[in-house]
């Protein structure tokens, strides 16, 4: 059981990684991702591109727990705690510079893209992405999720 937790740790963390909102239901084990509601300016076409996976959700809400892709915020987080573990201190002071200047993201992906720290960029970010999916099952902090429909604008 222990390895098959590790499992949906994993797969939650890259389908959240992708931008994916995920549903897990812990009694079948089954995970459904749908893609964040704000990544659509339609909600209709959205509706009806994942109209099976919102129902199968819908129809079994209080068995699946929600987990939602990071907020901004989080996601600068991840990338400060890569930085702060650098022991490439040239590296490490650029991307300090990079991260408390306009277009954070862009810049450090652009920077990280064209370094050798790349793949290691990758790994870190996914491992953290997996410690936030396995402390929100933990916790239940991944509540029973309400509903899946988009809220109203």
């Amino acid at each position: 059981m222990k390895k098959r937790q590790s499992e949906i740790i994993k797969e939650i963390a890259q389908e959240l990684d992708c931008g994916f909102d995920c549903y897990y239901n812990s009694k079948t084990y089954e995970i459904v991702a749908i893609p964040n509601f704000s990544q659509f300016s339609d909600e209709d076409e959205f509706k009806e591109a994942f109209s099976d996976s919102l129902e199968k959700v819908e129809k079994h809400k209080t068995d699946f727990i929600k987990f939602e892709t990071l907020e901004t915020f989080e996601s600068f987080k991840i990338m400060e705690l890569f930085v702060e573990q650098l022991s490439d201190q040239n590296l490490k002071s650029q991307l300090e510079n990079i991260l408390e200047n306009k277009k954070p993201f862009q810049n450090f992906k652009h920077k990280i893209d064209h370094s050798e720290y790349r793949q290691r960029w990758f790994e870190f970010k996914k491992s953290e992405l997996e410690k936030i999916v396995e402390n929100q099952l933990e916790s239940g902090k991944a509540c029973a999720q309400q509903s899946a429909q988009p809220k109203n604008k």
